[in-house]
């Protein structure tokens, strides 16, 4: 079963938050590609605790090939984003919690930027503990959801490619 998640927080205040990013592309993707191929899963377990909606789900080495995470990553740009596989968590709590649950790190990821940036696109990111959760658990502006929108198109096609051909060939036409 290939499955797409998108990590977020349950209920309405947490609804159009940076730190929902995930969970807000998953319902996007979710119509455009209406496949039965592909399981998209929002969970509701709160972001620090992703890992416990996936355990029962993945159990064998191709059930972590056909999983893709998508969630909020402050270190990239709004309206960008990284496909990455086999790599730490980066001090992203819900990305830990998955690892720690499953017992490894061998499952692909799309990060999704939330961060401002400068025109020549260097990150200007929030400094200090408070300050960091304060904007990631901050609401986007009508006009950074529509930067999310435009941004689903592309991945829409790397979730299509990822699944249809190869992580290695979304990873080199999308990073």
């Amino acid at each position: 079963m290939k499955l797409v998640v998108g990590l977020g927080n349950p209920g309405k205040e947490y609804e159009n938050t940076r730190h929902n990013t995930g969970r807000i592309l998953v319902s996007i993707l979710e119509k455009k590609l209406n496949q039965n191929k592909i399981k998209f899963l929002t969970p509701d377990t709160f972001m620090n605790n992703s890992g416990k909606a996936l355990v029962s789900l993945i159990k064998t080495k191709k059930d972590f090939k056909d999983l893709v995470v998508i969630y909020d990553d402050i270190d990239l740009p709004l309206g960008k984003m990284k496909i990455s596989f086999n790599r730490s968590s980066g001090g992203h709590n819900g990305l830990a919690s998955i690892i720690k649950a499953l017992k490894s790190e061998e499952f692909l990821r799309i990060r999704i930027g939330i961060s401002p940036a400068t025109p020549k696109g260097i990150v200007k990111k929030p400094k200090g503990e408070k300050a960091v959760i304060k904007f990631i658990l901050g609401e986007f502006k009508k006009s950074e959801l529509e930067i999310l929108k435009k941004l689903s198109k592309k991945v829409t096609e790397a979730v299509e490619t990822i699944f249809n051909e190869s992580k290695e060939k979304a990873m080199s036409l999308y990073n």
